[in-house]
């Protein structure tokens, strides 16, 4: 069977539910839901996580919910690590000055002054913006199924990118690099490249390394 663009075979994904079911606190199950690896330090030779926002640093709660509090992390690590650098990555390539009215410490505070039923209601998301909306936009454009857009990286690395990808995976490389597992890395890519698990996003960030690697290395005899 063939593994749909950018999703992972039905065991992998039941595995993955199970994982965050038996998370132990909120925190614990927000941390697994950005990350890309689950177990880093099985993937770094005597590596370990570091203390940051998401393991260890954030900061005490107040009372809110746990929605609420999920709303929080993703404040202070998603939306300024992950969003708005993309987006300003890819403004800035063309030129392009971009904002986010959204954002304005105003518009802000007075969202998180809000109640959590004006922000979620039922299975309603972002009630109260809808509200606003409703005014100005017809429904049937406010009402629609979310569209994702994730780059289908594990699709790529079996199809055009799999030669470039290969080579920095092999296993001497990966070895060389004096910082991964080669053999786990080698077993994913083996399991990648055979449809059994889709570890697409997990390798793109070993591969963005080893190439990070490579060049440095290169330049590094080019100056001498």
């Amino acid at each position: 069977r063939k593994v749909p663009v950018g999703k992972e075979p039905n065991g992998q994904w039941m595995h993955r539910m199970a994982d965050y079911a038996a998370s132990g606190s909120i925190e614990e199950l927000h941390h697994k839901l950005v990350s890309r690896w689950r177990w880093p330090e099985e993937v770094v030779n005597d590596g370990r996580e570091p203390q940051s926002v998401l393991a260890g640093l954030a900061p005490p709660r107040r009372g809110e919910s746990d929605a609420e509090r999920m709303m929080l992390l993703d404040q202070l690590t998603y939306l300024p690590d992950g969003i708005l650098t993309k987006v300003d990555r890819a403004a800035m390539h063309v030129s392009l000055e971009t904002r986010a009215p959204l954002l304005d410490h105003r518009v802000v505070a007075f969202a998180g002054s809000l109640p959590l039923e004006m922000k979620l209601r039922g299975a309603t998301s972002k009630w109260a913006l809808r509200q606003v909306l409703y005014r100005y936009v017809p429904a049937e454009l406010i009402e629609r199924p979310k569209m994702g857009f994730e780059v289908p990286v594990g699709v790529w690395l079996r199809g055009p990118l799999q030669e470039w990808a290969e080579d920095l995976l092999a296993p001497q490389h990966v070895r060389e690099s004096g910082l991964l597992d080669a053999l786990l890395v080698g077993q994913m890519w083996q399991e990648h490249l055979s449809e059994r698990f889709n570890w697409g996003l997990q390798l793109w960030n070993v591969l963005m390394l080893l190439s990070w690697q490579r060049r440095q290395g290169e330049a590094v005899q080019a100056a001498a």
